[in-house]
This record gives structure tokens, sequence and C-alpha cells, in this order.
């Protein structure tokens, strides 16, 4: 156990990024397949074969989720996992072994404030986090989809720190649920452990926390939005049997970890979405399983921002701890 996603057996991580861009991708790679669900929750998504996902549909596995900034523009760098799929001979036998059709689903983020707004995740960048795909990634902060994130912008455009990647995970005998997440939310980011803010909208003097739902509510008829787009996307995986249905359900219920760590979360400007992934077969208590969802994605997203540096001006998490 390494406190990643990549302790659940059958998953890799890889990055890829580009600092002075702004911006990232990150692909989380089932080589076997994995039995998958969604739930999107936040009003401005970005997202790429969702539908495909519902129960009603036929495919029940998916080869990779792929999470990228660069907002929609970043949706093409799923085509290089595409590429690097195939030629690994990784994916849906559509004809008899005479055609692979890698399954990849994936969100963006809205990243293009940071860095260079010409810069985003492509197709080249997107095979590059694939060959950078192993079984024990443990990178965080600004890495992958992570590297432009941006937290608590409810204020001004001098009132934002910075976001980041983050994952974690947790077993309990044979079962073990793994996180990670691109935090890059309008509201703040708490500790669900102090329930104090640890990165988020700051005071005017850049001293302290202003509180982006503070200031949502004394501000309910002019409440302004710096950013047009924000977004926090992720996914669960673990080595729990679940069908297409309780894979969705474990989602739903991962975006607890979301609420509890976030706030406000699910806004008009965000577009929050949680992938969840089964690679094996230990039973177990789906509700306990969804419990333990919402507490791991929790710990991720508070390990995103502790793990940022301080990037193009805007300050980190160690930066008002100091």
């Amino acid at each position: 156990m390494n406190g990643t996603i990549t302790d659940v057996p059958g998953v890799r991580v890889g990055h890829a990024q580009d600092i002075e861009g702004g911006t990232g991708c990150t692909v989380i790679i089932c080589d076997a397949g994995a039995v998958a669900g969604v739930d999107v929750r936040g009003s401005a998504p970005c997202t790429r074969e969702v539908p495909l996902l519902d129960p009603v549909h036929s495919v029940d596995r998916v080869h990779a989720v792929y999470l990228g900034g660069g907002s929609a523009f970043g949706l093409d760098g799923a085509s290089g996992v595409m590429q690097y799929l195939e030629e690994q001979g990784i994916g849906l036998d559509t004809a008899m072994g005479m055609a692979i059709v890698p399954i990849v689903v994936g969100a963006c983020l809205y990243d293009l404030v940071v860095g260079r707004i010409d810069v985003r995740p492509d197709r080249k960048m997107g095979y590059a986090a694939c060959l950078d795909a192993k079984d024990d990634s443990h990178e965080q902060g600004n890495v992958g989809a992570g590297t432009g994130a941006t937290v608590g912008k409810a204020g001004d455009p001098f009132s934002l720190m910075k976001g980041g990647l983050g994952t974690a995970s947790c077993r309990i005998g044979d079962l073990v649920v793994g996180a990670l997440v691109a935090v890059n939310c309008y509201g703040d980011v708490i500790d669900p452990a102090t329930g104090r803010i640890v990165a988020g909208n700051l005071n005017p003097e850049r001293t302290g926390f202003a509180g982006a739902a503070k200031f949502l509510i004394e501000n309910p008829f002019e409440a302004g939005v710096f950013l047009p787009g924000n977004t926090t996307i992720g996914a669960i995986a673990t080595n729990a049997a679940l069908t297409k249905s309780s894979a969705t359900k474990i989602a739903m219920m991962a975006h607890d970890g979301l609420a509890r760590a976030i706030n406000p979360v699910h806004t008009m400007e965000d577009g929050d979405a949680v992938f969840c992934l089964s690679t094996g077969d230990v039973k177990c208590n789906l509700t306990a399983l969804g419990t333990i969802a919402a507490q791991v994605m929790a710990s991720a997203i508070v390990n995103a921002v502790r793990n940022a540096d301080a990037l193009y001006g805007i300050p980190c998490c160690r930066d008002m701890e100091e």
C-alpha cells in the first residue's frame, strides 16, 4: 500500500503536463478492463462517453479514464489514450480480433486562465500520459490534470489559491478502495478532520480566508464569479465486485466526499464528475463501500491542495500555514 489509487489491483496511473502552459492530463488505465459507473453533479460538465456508462447501455467495461485540463479543448487528449491502448491491443474486441476499440471515458476541467491560454492537452499529451502510466504512481499536486488547477474563486482575481491533483486509498481486509481527483473548485477546500479551510477564497489582504460560502451568502443578488469555469473531476477504483448499476451508485456516494471537503460544491460554475471503476471480485456491503469511497475521496481532495506548490503567482496551502 502506498496510499494511492494504484493500490487497487489492475490500476495504472500516468501523467503529462506543460508547466509553462499551465495544463496537463492524467490517465487511469485498466489493462484488463473495469466495470464502470459515473455521476455528474456540477452544472457545467465537460465529459467524454458518459452516456455509455448508463446501466441500460450494452458496453459493460472501460479500459481507461481520462482526466484533463484545457476545458472542452482538452478532450482531444483522450485520442492519444485511444491510440496507445489500440497499439497495446487493449480494448473491446468488436470483430473477432480484427478491430479492437478501446473504451475511454473522461472529463476535463477549466484551467485556461493560468499559464498560456493557447496550450491545452492534445493527442500527443494524452499519449505521453499513457507512456508514464505505472502501478505505483504516487505523484500529487502540480501534476497531470491538476497542473493548472485553482480553488476559491468567489472573490476578485487575486483571491484564489493553487489547487492540484490528489490521491488516497484505504484497505480493510481484502477490500481496497482508492481515489484520484483533480481539484479546481469554485469553493474552498476544507479538511474534514478539523472543519477548517485549508485552501480557498482569500481575504483582500491575502492573510487569511474570506470564505467562498460566506461571500455568496452575504451577496446573494450580485455575487460575482471571477472564472467562467472550474470543476473537480476524479475517480474511485476498487477491487470490490460491482455491476454497472452498483458502480454508478458508488460514484454517487463518492460525491459526499466532495461535499465534505469543498464548500460550496456542485455549483452552476462547476462541472463536477466522479467515475467508479471495479477491477476485482471482492464481495462487500455496498453501503459500506460507498461510505469508504466518500471518505477516501475527501482525503484525496485535501491531499491535492496540501501537495500543490505556488505557481503563476498563485499562493498554495503551505503559504497560508507558514
